[in-house]
């Protein structure tokens, strides 16, 4: 197929806070370099979720003059909690005895949405040019180098056929390729199997992140105060993670929970856990009164230094968490993010002003990475999260105090969780299936209406964008052996089971993906793939 062609010196793959970073810093390395972003939400930011408690060092950086110029951050943090929670209560730890990475002081509660939203700002008044609303949908690989995307085409119906209206994709071509799609990106998860960028590496591990952002009444908001949480109700049904609330701007509370996707009992259901965090006394007490007034949902990839892959090949780089930059023992990732970004862009601009050729494999960035901040960072973090997924909450957080509060993260040892998430889940007849309690409309709520709650929008009529290697999978081993997860962990209600011509088969729902990426990381038989459906699909989420 002809293709219309596009040529940038450098083209970045999604505007979040790695690549939008990677931009700016470009542009002000070198103004004259041709700088492209593609993102395939429908906005910048529509596809951005995030806590956020935002650590500002990168941004220091990057644009130290931010607060004159007016970066969403105003709301700092005053108040830091952290609870073990049971079912009947829960004990508030006093923060000499929490791990000094969960500190907060200096931070501030954020929508990072708005921040990527202000990013984009800077970054297209320094030339840099944005197209929102274009997937990057397959790699463009020449002589063993990657020179860039295509985009996907526009106006395919499901059948395959061309509709009115037909728009093919277009090659976007450049010297280098920087790939920032987030968690388990669908073109960096082919990049790392290509050039093998994992070898040596332990497994990557994911945890499925909930966000609401409620509305509450004058008088009810605590402005900076942050809660995180361990404990139930994940620990009743054998799994792990955290709870989050965060008092943030214009009376609005943040609430939501993070379960690890290493859990094994199939019969799990993220999304009714988070229905029943919200009802503990410690969390219920902030949302009383108010009013819940956006949803969603995304995988993190926490399995920090020591599940990095190899950053950089023929031709482009991995940065943010594409790469898996995210460090869990802050539980934070924006910084980390950003600083890789700018440090991808500052070895770039520097090579092509070196007199350096376009489409080289960029091995100084290990150099520079390891020369960084962002490495000594997440080097001292590499035992948090294999010390919470070996020894539990109570004496993996013992663990993590003694590592972090006493030796600075320099403990003479390094832990490793090498289990894959996937291969984590035993077989449902293991288990009894879990009775959750019906939502009250008030603090819990069903999928449906939480999904609307997201302004998740596709096309119905174009090509499905969950992919089944062979169709037979989900009843014949999944539905089995597992009574078939997906129907469980998926937090928008895709996949669902029903009968026909009395056999059972998986009806996947496309158009209420919320682009979370789970089903690709938590099938058990590794048979869903994620691709891109149309650019400008997928959840709007307005201040996530």
């Amino acid at each position: 197929m002809e293709r219309e062609s596009m040529e940038f010196d450098v083209l970045v793959v999604g505007a979040g806070p790695a690549g939008l970073s990677a931009a700016i810093r470009l542009k002000q390395r070198n103004a004259e370099l041709n700088v492209c972003v593609v993102e395939k939400g429908s906005e910048v930011g529509a596809h951005i979720l995030s806590g956020a408690v935002f650590e500002p060092r990168a941004l220091d950086e990057l644009l130290p003059d931010w607060k004159a110029q007016g970066a969403p951050l105003t709301t700092a943090v005053s108040d830091d909690e952290i609870w073990m929670l049971k079912a009947d209560g829960g004990r508030r730890f006093p923060n000499w005895m929490t791990p000094k990475t969960m500190h907060n002081q200096g931070n501030y509660i954020i929508s990072l949405g708005n921040l990527c939203r202000w990013l984009a700002e800077q970054a297209e008044s320094l030339g840099v040019e944005i197209y929102p609303g274009f997937a990057a949908a397959s790699l463009i690989e020449e002589e063993g180098a990657i020179r860039g995307v295509i985009t996907g085409d526009m106006g395919v119906a499901l059948d395959g056929s061309e509709k009115d209206g037909y728009m093919p994709g277009m090659e976007l071509r450049a010297g280098y390729t920087l790939f920032a799609e987030g968690a388990r990106g669908h073109l960096g998860k082919q990049l790392i199997q290509r050039f093998n960028l994992d070898a040596g590496r332990t497994a990557q591990h994911y945890g499925l992140g909930f966000k609401e952002i409620w509305q509450l009444p004058e008088g009810q908001h605590q402005s900076g105060k942050v809660i995180h949480s361990g404990g139930w109700p994940l620990d009743e049904h054998g799994a792990s993670g955290g709870g989050f609330l965060y008092h943030g701007d214009d009376n609005q509370v943040l609430v939501g929970l993070i379960v690890d996707l290493n859990y094994d009992n199939p019969y799990l259901n993220p999304f009714e856990e988070f229905q029943r965090f919200k009802t503990h006394p410690v969390i219920s007490a902030h949302l009383a009164g108010g009013e819940r007034v956006a949803y969603g949902a995304r995988a993190i990839a926490k399995g920090g230094f020591n599940a990095l892959p190899k950053m950089h090949f023929p031709g482009g780089l991995l940065i943010g968490c594409d790469a898996g930059t995210l460090n869990f023992a802050k539980i934070k990732g924006s910084h980390t993010a950003m600083k890789s970004g700018m440090l991808a862009a500052e070895l770039v601009a520097d090579h092509l002003a070196n007199g350096g050729q376009a489409g080289e494999d960029l091995q100084e960035m290990e150099t520079r990475f390891k020369g960084s901040w962002l490495f000594d960072e997440l080097y001292r973090s590499r035992n948090f999260g294999p010390a919470m997924h070996k020894f539990g909450s109570l004496l993996g957080g013992a663990f993590n105090f003694i590592d972090q509060n006493l030796f600075g993260g320099q403990l003479p040892l390094t832990l490793k969780d090498n289990h894959l998430d996937h291969a984590q889940l035993k077989p449902a007849g293991d288990y009894e299936a879990i009775a959750y309690p019906k939502p009250d409309g008030k603090l819990s709520f069903d999928r449906l209406s939480s999904v609307f709650l997201s302004n998740t929008y596709h096309d119905e009529d174009q090509p499905c964008h969950l992919k089944l290697t062979d169709a037979a999978i989900p009843v014949t081993v999944n539905l089995a052996q597992f009574d078939e997860p997906a129907q469980r962990y998926c937090p928008a209600g895709v996949y669902e089971m029903v009968e026909e011509a009395g056999e059972p088969r998986l009806q996947i729902n496309a158009a209420n993906c919320l682009h979370c990426k789970t089903c690709d990381i938590k099938d058990p038989s590794q048979n869903i793939t994620w691709v891109t459906p149309e650019g400008g699909g997928g959840p709007n989420y307005p201040n996530m």
